[in-house]
């Protein structure tokens, strides 16, 4: 068995500091042209800051004193050219430079996007959406500024540190040495300052999601908050997290400000420094006040990558706390393993067996156990049982929703693992309980069936769900905007919707979980019939609360925590006089 990927990267679940950045470096490539670009107009603009002071001094020391005009004249031109190239090559630092930042957080995000729609059942069980959202969004949020002045703050900041010290150290090997010194104090403070900093930026990151998270859940849920007016509940609840993430926030700029103080006081107390001993080496030694005035211009020079290298510090740890939260996703690899040789089938006969069927969820708990059963080409077969018998999770082992743990099955003879995902699912259809609809028009959310049908096939699909006269009937017909998970529907009108969809998708096997459920009892006759009528000729697998609905169908399982209690048709169970009567008893005596 292997696990399919489009992605040639390489994730792993523990990487080192080294592959992380491997792989961060690896989402510049598709932008490389513009990142050089940007490198070179960053390198451009270090250099002509670089060499002004050395123009100033060669200016006073050489040019004024001999009041050659036409030569003072000539360098000042020069100086105003290079700084109006500069001024260009700063618009296409900033303005393109920033582009390719966003340009690398657009695909970061493409890909996590991918990889969690690969993701089985299982995965969205245990992660919440809001936290998942996060992930894809504010995560990734300070990667731009990483990805764009990470690269260029450090290789700007060593080129123009070290570009200065030799300078200076030509005029004036005394103020280079002292200058020197504080870096190596420096780098110790950095290193410190951003351990702790990592921590606390990626404890924001982790507050943020819970935040999204509470979001997310509260606003979903806001209709079922009012009807228990349960408001301040759900204000409080809201009040802890957002005062957590003020928590997390304060250390972080607690850290931050002792860190950027700490350099900004480094910095200032060099500018006394030189000064000082530039002082006393005109004093003492004979040095020129020309040289002491260049020497602080290359101060000046020192202290903007100084302050990159601040920025790249909290770039940095902002950054790689959310390129880490999104490593997390990518490292958390569940996709449903496939064979070496898969083939994708184009229309299944829908012959189903389960041999010896294991399954458990990852609580280690077993739902289902030694299940044996064979569905026959066109049977329709029946499931009911308790709720939490196993019925539905049955069901949804055949798409492979989720993946067993012993056993096999098999469709037309093939074990479901050497069938392509895509294909494999192509020949199911699935109408569930819970209906989900995407926040477009009922048209859009009929077609989701089948991208590529016309408006006369989803017509016609709606026709068949009976659900086409009450499209009608609305102001906007087919283009209605449904809402937010089809709110501005009735419960039955949603089923049908949903219904709709799989009369469009056509598939040769059908699993229908409760799929009449929210329906009154004339339409669910109505829909019974139109479900008949698709079932012909296809393999049916019908999970059923109403046992009124299921007494036609060629065979009935009536699935308890054990297992499959017991097997046949309805007037075989009947005469059984075991668990499918009780049910069968219980309901209509509690219906009359």
């Amino acid at each position: 068995m292997h696990m399919n990927s489009q992605s040639a990267k390489k994730f792993t679940s523990k990487m080192t500091f080294r592959q992380k950045i491997t792989v961060f470096i690896s989402y510049f490539k598709p932008h490389r042209k513009i990142f050089f670009l940007d490198m070179l107009c960053a390198t451009f603009i270090a250099l002509v800051d670089l060499y002004f002071p050395s123009f100033t001094r060669y200016t006073l020391n050489n040019i004024i004193p001999q009041k050659n005009m036409k030569l003072f004249l000539f360098v000042v031109l020069i100086m105003v050219g290079l700084y109006l190239i500069r001024t260009g090559a700063t618009f296409f630092v900033t303005y393109l430079g920033h582009t390719f930042g966003v340009d690398v957080e657009k695909d970061m995000r493409r890909d996590i996007f991918k990889h969690v729609l690969k993701q089985p059942f299982s995965f969205f069980d245990e992660n919440r959406t809001g936290k998942l959202m996060s992930r894809m969004t504010t995560d990734l949020f300070d990667i731009t500024e990483l990805a764009h002045h990470g690269p260029e703050d450090l290789f700007i900041s060593i080129l123009t540190l070290i570009g200065s010290f030799i300078l200076m150290f030509h005029m004036r090997w005394e103020l280079a040495v002292i200058v020197f010194l504080f870096i190596p104090i420096m780098i110790i403070q950095t290193s410190h300052s951003r351990k702790k900093l990592s921590e606390n930026s990626r404890k924001i990151k982790t507050e943020m999601a819970e935040i999204n998270a509470t979001i997310e859940s509260s606003i979903s849920g806001s209709r079922v908050t009012k009807i228990f007016t349960n408001e301040t509940f759900e204000e409080k609840k809201f009040a802890k997290n957002n005062n957590d993430y003020f928590g997390a926030k304060k250390i972080y700029y607690h850290a931050m400000a002792f860190f950027t103080s700490n350099m900004q006081f480094l910095i200032q107390i060099l500018d006394v420094v030189v000064i000082g001993v530039g002082g006393w080496l005109i004093m003492a030694r004979g040095m020129s006040v020309t040289d002491l005035l260049t020497a602080t211009l290359y101060l000046s020079v020192f202290r903007p990558p100084i302050r990159r290298l601040m920025n790249f510090v909290e770039q940095y740890t902002k950054g790689m706390a959310g390129f880490d939260r999104f490593l997390e996703i990518m490292n958390h690899d569940e996709q449903t393993l496939v064979s070496k040789n898969a083939v994708a089938i184009n229309t299944a006969r829908g012959h189903i067996v389960y041999k010896d069927v294991q399954f458990a969820y990852n609580n280690g708990i077993t739902v289902l156990d030694n299940i044996n059963l064979v569905i026959s080409p066109g049977q329709s077969i029946a499931f009911v049982g308790s709720s939490g018998s196993g019925k539905t999770t049955l069901c949804n082992l055949l798409p492979r929703y989720y993946d067993i743990q012993k056993g096999s099955i098999t469709l037309d003879g093939r074990d479901v693992r050497d069938i392509t995902l895509d294909s494999l699912r192509k020949q199911i259809g699935l109408v569930q309980q819970d209906v989900f609809l995407f926040a477009g028009t009922i048209k859009e959310n009929i077609a989701y069936g089948r991208l590529d049908a016309t408006d006369e096939e989803i017509i016609e699909a709606a026709k068949q769900a009976e659900i086409h006269k009450d499209i009608l009937a609305m102001p906007n017909g087919y283009d209605t905007i449904v809402g937010e998970r089809g709110i501005k529907l009735s419960g039955g009108q949603k089923q049908r919707v949903s219904i709709a969809r799989i009369f469009l998708k056509n598939p040769p096997i059908l699993i229908l979980d409760e799929a009449t459920s929210a329906l009154d009892s004339a339409t669910e006759i109505k829909i019974q019939a139109s479900f008949d009528k698709l079932a012909k000729g296809r393999t049916s697998m019908v999970i059923a609360h109403r046992l009124s609905t299921i007494k036609n169908a060629d065979k009935i399982v009536v699935i308890d925590n054990k297992g499959i209690a017991e097997a046949g048709t309805h007037d075989e169970l009947m005469a059984k006089n075991g668990m499918y009567k009780k049910l069968h008893d219980a309901q209509f005596k509690f219906q009359g």
